[in-house]
């Protein structure tokens, strides 16, 4: 098993203020656990694979300089706002399909995946070409929902499921399922990853606790109020992800209240002996290595 690569003093005041905005503590904690699977060092070539608005790239630009960063992203809109949020990042950015990779044999050093299999038509054929543009020893970071999700996360869709009915896809209430073909358990992760060639080096499931319908209220009625600039500037600053750095921890903030209950409803899984007991989770995450 690979140890992650420890951020410095500096890298960690950074990333800590990239994250002061972000009201999805799983999505948090998978934002920390991804840079920690990459292992980056300087000068190194990476590649966000389905990189979505481009927060993971403005993190990791922010943290290594140096770094060769690639985005790749087939939704038009999704990469419109990439390129607004990172054009002074030093950034490239694409447009195109997992399945046939714009990059040549063993020509990338890293590639990040999160939250990116679960769309896909085929992902056993994505993670093969994402294992033919890693160079040899090269690590793969990726994350994806789980079959036995947290009815915390997204309970309208966790009492549907234990009825017996079909969970919501599409739509406001679509919650973890939304857009996706599939969710996974462990075992079925593992067998899609080493089946495309890579090599295991670390497996986790993350995040149990969360503020209850945390999907609906930070992505459905939050995420539309930042995008349509529905909110008045002194909270926008507050709640935007991509705005932590201009944070307010005024007591005076209300999005500074709603954090602070976020974030202590969250610190229930960082108690190891009540974590122990829990099977259902918010993220699968993977760290593999071609060899």
């Amino acid at each position: 098993m690979s140890s992650a690569a420890p951020l410095s003093p500096q890298q960690q005041e950074t990333l800590d203020a990239l994250l002061r905005n972000e009201s999805d503590m799983a999505y948090k904690r998978r934002v920390r656990r991804m840079v920690a699977y990459l292992e980056l060092s300087p000068g190194l070539s990476v590649l966000d694979c389905g990189c979505g608005m481009g927060f993971y790239l403005k993190v990791l630009a922010a943290l290594y300089p140096s770094c060769r960063l690639w985005g790749l992203e087939y939704e038009p809109k999704a990469l419109r706002y990439a390129r607004r949020h990172l054009a002074s990042a030093g950034v490239t950015l694409l447009r195109g399909d997992v399945h046939h990779l714009p990059f040549g044999d063993e020509s990338l050093d890293r590639v990040l995946l999160s939250e990116v299999l679960e769309h896909l038509e085929d992902d056993t054929a994505a993670l093969r070409e994402v294992w033919r543009v890693l160079k040899p020893g090269g690590l793969l970071a990726l994350t994806v929902p789980p079959r036995n999700y947290s009815f915390w996360f997204d309970p309208l869709n966790w009492l549907r499921e234990h009825l017996g009915l079909q969970p919501i896809r599409r739509g406001p209430f679509a919650g973890i399922w939304a857009n996706h073909r599939r969710l996974y358990t462990g075992e079925e992760l593992r067998c899609v990853v080493e089946g495309a060639g890579f090599a295991i080096q670390r497996y986790e499931a993350l995040t149990h606790y969360c503020f209850p319908g945390t999907q609906f209220l930070v992505y459905t009625i939050g995420k539309g109020l930042v995008e349509r600039n529905l909110l008045p500037e002194f909270l926008s600053r507050s709640a935007d992800r991509f705005r932590g750095q201009e944070h307010s921890s005024s007591p005076l903030n209300p999005m500074h209240w709603i954090l602070t209950l976020f974030e202590r409803v969250d610190r229930l899984n960082e108690d190891p002996r009540r974590m122990a007991t829990k099977q259902s989770f918010i993220n699968l995450a993977i760290q593999a290595r071609k060899v």
